[in-house]
Parts: structure tokens; sequence; C-alpha cells
């Protein structure tokens, strides 16, 4: 069994944890609020999800997703990722999340942010573009009708 950690727990991470859970895989939840904020979501999710501070999700996870907003990616901790996989779900949204000065002035692309942070870590790029909603959807070919607008 995988245990996967979740740094942010918010609308991409609950809904992965939730997708997680349901596959038979344990998680260990964490966000900048502390444990204690997670003890209804992980109620919700009952004996295979648990909360715990950030570093302690990076340690326990086979595999880390993070997923917070851009602008706080210094607060992930960057020593128990190395040789990790680490999911990248950040966005870049300046006008809902707050500008980010080193991709503001082109120092670092949005996409490679995360990368850039936790150089001795893999990180894969996913679920940037999509909508947390949509996540538990059933994965099928939509007809044309039933897609979502570009």
């Amino acid at each position: 069994m995988t245990t996967i950690g979740f740094i942010g727990s918010g609308n991409i991470g609950g809904t992965l944890a939730r997708l997680a859970v349901g596959a038979g895989h344990d998680v260990v939840l964490s966000n900048s609020r502390g444990p204690e904020t997670l003890l209804d979501l992980v109620a919700e999710l009952g004996p295979h999800a648990r909360a715990a501070t950030p570093a302690e999700a990076a340690t326990a996870g086979d595999i880390i997703v993070v997923s917070i907003p851009v602008r706080a990616y210094r607060q992930v901790p960057a020593a128990p990722l190395r040789g990790r996989i680490v999911v990248d779900t950040l966005n870049y949204d300046p006008a809902r999340q707050g500008h980010v000065p080193e991709i503001d002035a082109g120092d670092t692309p949005a996409p490679l942010l995360l990368q850039t942070h936790l150089p001795d870590a893999r990180v894969v790029k996913a679920f940037s573009t999509v909508y947390f909603r949509h996540l538990p959807a059933p994965a099928t070919t939509p007809s044309p009708a039933e897609r979502s607008p570009s």
C-alpha cells in the first residue's frame, strides 16, 4: 500500500486525498494552519487518513502532493523531499494568490518554481489545469456537449 503525503489539503489536495483513500491508499494530510484544523477531513476519510505537519507529511509519504498557494512555495520542507517524487499542482494566479517576485521578474518560470526550490526531488507537474470538482468524475471520454469550455 502506498502512503501519499499532502502538503496542502484544500480543494485540490482534499479531493485527491479522497480519491487516494477510495483507491485503498493511506494519506497523511497537512496544511499551514496545523493538524488540528484537519480533524473533520480526517474523520470523513476514516482510518486510512491522519493529520500532520507539512514536514511530517513530507517524511511519511511515499509520494508527496503539494497543493498550496504558489506564493507559499518556500514553506515546502526541502530536506525530507530529497530523492522523493513530488506532485506539483501549483498554479500562478497573482490576482487571487498574490505575486511571486521570482516569477514576475522572469527569473523562474511558474511551472519550474517548485522544482527550483526542491532541486533534489523529482517534481512532476499535474492537475494544474483541472478544476477540482472534475477530479472525481469517471474517466470517460465526454461527448462534445459534455466537454468543459476552453
